[in-house]
């Protein structure tokens, strides 16, 4: 492809919205265009890497016996409302009406749709296990859309969905999946690491989400050097404090003006702070939207709540919850901002971290205005609706697996597997007869990968100052020719020699053959990224060339023909 021809613009300035490296390099380099907040359209050299991380996944998923099919993403809403997430997927799903009034919604995902056409379809064991996939447009109603192909409204995702006829093939297929996207992430370059993950709105038993490293991720993975533990913090289980066994004392209502953090009061009254009980109170909704009660969630003071598993010990959706007006609440509950504790709450959902029944001797808001209470105990004193872990692993403490000093690091999901099981197939009927003409329900897994958000993680890890440096595997294109002048006959020819070489080899080569000054176009090959670099200048005449990889800062001068040699051999070794 002769760069004088190709629909290409590359910035020399920084976008004002982008603020992480992929953000910036792929809108410098006019791989991508925006169109509104979150939603983005792919030129020529960016769509050419979607096409190859999409061609790789296809190839791994057809070795896995995976079967491609191409399901619309306009979805009707009875399908969702059978599963019963068309009110807990929440406000991220992109609802739509039909000039006829019909409720539909444009698929984040595809649950709903592959267990209809399975159950429409499969009657018997003969036909199963079977694995469906399809790559497709997404939507999701993103509130804060940001750091561009990231989380953006719009997407390109793989999903695929499993079905077996019990357990036992569940956890194979899940397996086959599981292996089958450590290969796909392996070629497309990336650093990665699966972890334990929530489930969140897809539900099913266990997920594993595979997180690209990166300081710029969403995701915060707890992980251990001394066994094989990983899993993102808002999955990660904590390990209780060790239980005392000192004797209870009396309780004792203490004056602590202006006391309203853990913190303050632990100082005016000489305690450690995980000799506290932090207070953190929420009001829940409906399915309409309306107030559905009060929950009031207790951890140790030196302790974080974690929402997500507050969330799902609840049994609610994630939209379902947020935190209360302290002045509304106090009415109904009798809590007092700042100043909440277990043990005189009423008419609300208590839900108590399973460290702190343990513990002996905590102090705890009095649930009156500048006062504490000194020594209180569960059981004695307060007890819990609910009592779960609900607290977040922190950088620090022990392993839930072997007890040593977990770390914490940051990522990118780019896939994740989940063991759905029966979710799916139970509450929309999808059966299949049994050996002995039974009906047997499909037992599901669903696997995803975030194609653009690889493309986005992939540049995340491979670029410097000047720009992406591509993997060979889903560069644009595989070699980039730079003629120092295009009007130079005996230039020009080497150029178009080794173009058609290499061409004839099997790589791909972009001809930068455009009127522009040589550091212009020096500049362009190192933003654009392109692996191998061919610069035909002065030595043309002698048949020498100037050869370098994008990810080397070393650059040689070589033979025309050990250039296209070197070239070959590189792309067919790394594509």
């Amino acid at each position: 492809m002769r760069l004088s021809k190709m629909h290409l613009k590359t910035l020399r300035e920084v976008p004002n919205e982008a603020e992480i490296p992929s953000h910036i390099l792929l809108l410098r380099t006019g791989m991508i265009r925006k169109l509104v907040s979150g939603v983005y359209g792919f030129m020529p050299m960016g769509w050419r890497s979607v096409r190859k991380i999409e061609d790789i996944i296809r190839q791994e998923m057809d070795r896995a016996g995976g079967q491609e099919i191409h399901m619309s993403a306009v979805q009707p809403a009875e399908l969702w409302e059978e599963s019963g997430r068309w009110f807990a997927y929440g406000p991220e799903l992109w609802r739509l009406k039909d000039r006829n009034g019909r409720d539909f919604c444009l698929g984040p995902t595809h649950e709903e749709i592959f267990t209809d056409l399975i159950r429409s379809d499969v009657s018997s064991h003969r036909q199963l296990p079977m694995n469906l996939y399809q790559i497709q447009t997404k939507y999701r109603d993103e509130a804060r859309p940001r750091f561009g192909l990231m989380r953006s409204r719009e997407f390109i995702m793989k999903d695929s969905y499993s079905f077996d006829k019990d357990q036992a093939g569940l956890d194979k297929s899940y397996q086959d999946m599981y292996e089958t996207y450590e290969r796909i992430f392996t070629r497309c370059g990336l650093n990665f690491r699966p972890v334990e993950a929530d489930t969140g709105a897809i539900g099913g038993s266990n997920s594993h989400e595979f997180t690209a490293l990166s300081e710029v991720g969403e995701s915060e993975i707890a992980y251990c050097e001394s066994c094989n533990m990983a899993a993102t913090v808002e999955r990660a289980q904590c390990v209780d404090a060790e239980a005392s066994y000192a004797a209870e004392l009396p309780v004792e209502e203490v004056h602590t003006p202006g006391t309203k953090t853990i913190e303050a009061v632990a100082d005016l009254l000489g305690l450690e702070k995980e000799q506290t009980i932090k207070a953190l109170l929420f009001v829940t909704y409906d399915e309409e939207g309306k107030e559905n009660g009060y929950v009031a969630a207790f951890v140790r003071g030196d302790r974080e709540l974690n929402m997500t598993k507050l969330i799902n010990a609840l049994g609610i959706p994630e939209h379902s919850i947020e935190f209360a007006d302290e002045a509304k609440m106090s009415q109904a509950t009798g809590c007092v901002g700042g100043f909440t504790g277990p043990t005189k709450l009423h008419d609300c959902t208590i839900v108590v971290d399973s460290e702190l029944p343990g513990l002996k001797n905590l102090c705890a808001g009095a649930c009156r205005e500048d006062y504490h209470l000194k020594n209180v105990n569960y059981g004695r004193d307060y007890k819990g609706d609910i009592v779960t872990d609900i607290k977040v692993l922190q950088e620090g403490d022990p392993c839930p697996i072997c007890g040593a000093p977990v770390k914490h690091t940051r990522g990118i999901e780019v896939g994740q597997v989940f063991k759905l099981g029966t979710k799916y197939s139970e509450s929309m009927g999808a059966t299949y007869k049994d050996e002995n003409q039974k009906d047997q329900l499909i037992v599901m897994g669903c696997y995803g990968i975030g194609v653009t958000r690889t493309l986005a993680a992939v540049v995340e890890q491979h670029h410097d100052e000047n720009g992406i440096i591509w993997p060979v595997a889903i560069a644009p294109y595989h070699v980039i020719i730079t003629v120092m002048k295009p009007d130079d006959d005996i230039q020009s020819k080497v150029a178009d020699d080794i173009c058609a070489q290499l061409e004839t080899a099997g790589i791909e080569v972009l001809l930068d053959d455009r009127k522009e000054r040589p550091g212009v176009k020096f500049k362009d090959a190192d933003l654009l990224g392109i692996p191998v670099r061919i610069t035909v200048g002065r030595g043309a005449a002698d048949g020498i060339i100037e050869y370098k990889l994008r990810r080397d800062a070393d650059k040689e001068e070589i033979s025309v023909q050990d250039g296209i040699a070197r070239a070959i051999e590189i792309v067919n070794a790394e594509k």
